[in-house]
């Protein structure tokens, strides 16, 4: 049975948008941040699209994201690093280690592995000068990686964080060297070194100048379950928050915020049918949002609209991140690749 939501997926903006991050990472190998299942489209599609583009390299949040993937032979390495508990599941992926208890717990067993140096986030990772203390010695290293904090914004932080990790090239056994997330990889060469991660740009988030051949991927849709008139001077939705100036034809979609599209949406988003701007009306609830639908009389019950979502300028309407705009997007979406 099909769900009366679905959520467009285009495959081939989401391969040019990789291929565009990997011509800016120059030299660099160019991977493939897959966390939060796919940013919310489909971690096993996007890998399988992205392993057919080329990409080697994938990167999970848990251990549970690493099992989802375990069949498919992918490079996958954990952000999360290593619990006691995690470290039986290795042989489908490298856990990243971030703190000198999941370095002794790891170095035993003489497996690859990945470490994260803090430069300056203060989330996960080792120091540098536990780094420079030699508390990765022993340590079969397949990739040092960090962290930039604020690579969208052209910021003094930047610069420090790339000395800092500059300079542990050769202080340890790791093959390569990675720091550029999407925004850090349009910094500029320097930061790319042998490795890049991108995530929100995969998916059509643009951060800075550089991202702007970035396409959408993700347009969620949703079916029309009623169309009816309401006239002049009659309210939509909870709290009657919009009052129909003239005689006004309503369609109700079968989407809310359980659905990942907020409230916040109230009286900005819009929807799209046959090349024409719908307004939203009223508030967005829970399972149900309505649309002015007067400009298309033929659009009836059963039909379907594109709900306005670049994520760019959908971030900047509604207040929310990019990030927020995908990982949010619930599971009754059928997600439909093209």
């Amino acid at each position: 049975m099909t769900a009366p939501l679905r959520l467009r997926l285009d495959s081939a903006a989401l391969v040019s948008n990789w291929r565009h991050l990997a011509k800016l990472s120059g030299t660099a190998a160019c991977g493939a941040a897959i966390k939060a299942n796919g940013y919310g489209l489909g971690s096993r599609a996007v890998a399988h699209h992205l392993a057919k583009a080329g990409c080697r390299d994938f990167f999970v949040a848990s251990w549970g994201e690493a099992g989802a993937l375990a069949d498919l032979g992918l490079n996958v390495s954990v952000l999360h690093g290593l619990r006691p508990e995690d470290s039986i599941a290795a042989d489908y992926a490298r856990p990243v280690l971030s703190t000198a208890e999941q370095v002794a717990r790891w170095k035993p067993t003489g497996k690859p592995c990945d470490v994260m140096v803090d430069t300056g986030m203060n989330r996960l990772g080792v120091s540098v000068a536990e780094v420079g203390a030699g508390l990765l010695e022993g340590l079969v290293i397949e990739t040092l990686m960090s962290h930039l904090v604020s690579a969208d914004e052209d910021v003094p932080l930047n610069a420090r964080q790339l000395a800092d990790f500059g300079a542990l090239k050769g202080r340890t056994q790791a093959k390569r060297m990675s720091l550029a997330n999407s925004a850090g990889i349009a910094l500029g060469a320097d930061y790319a070194f042998d490795l890049t991660r991108p995530g929100i740009a995969l998916y059509g988030g643009w951060q800075r100048a550089g991202h702007d051949a970035i396409r959408q991927v993700a347009t969620p849709e949703a079916e029309i379950l009623q169309r009816r008139t309401v006239r002049a001077g009659d309210t939509v939705g909870y709290n009657a928050s919009w009052t129909a100036p003239a005689d006004t034809e309503v369609a109700i979609l079968n989407l809310g915020y359980a659905d990942g599209y907020l409230r916040c949406f109230t009286g900005k988003g819009l929807a799209m049918a046959q090349g024409v701007k719908l307004p939203l009306i009223g508030r967005v609830s829970m399972d149900l949002t309505a649309i002015d639908v007067t400009a298309l009389p033929g659009l009836r019950e059963g039909d379907w609209v594109a709900m306005s979502y670049a994520l760019p300028e959908t971030a900047a309407l509604s207040g929310l991140s990019q990030y927020e705009l995908l990982t949010g997007l619930g599971p009754r979406y059928d997600r439909i690749w093209n």
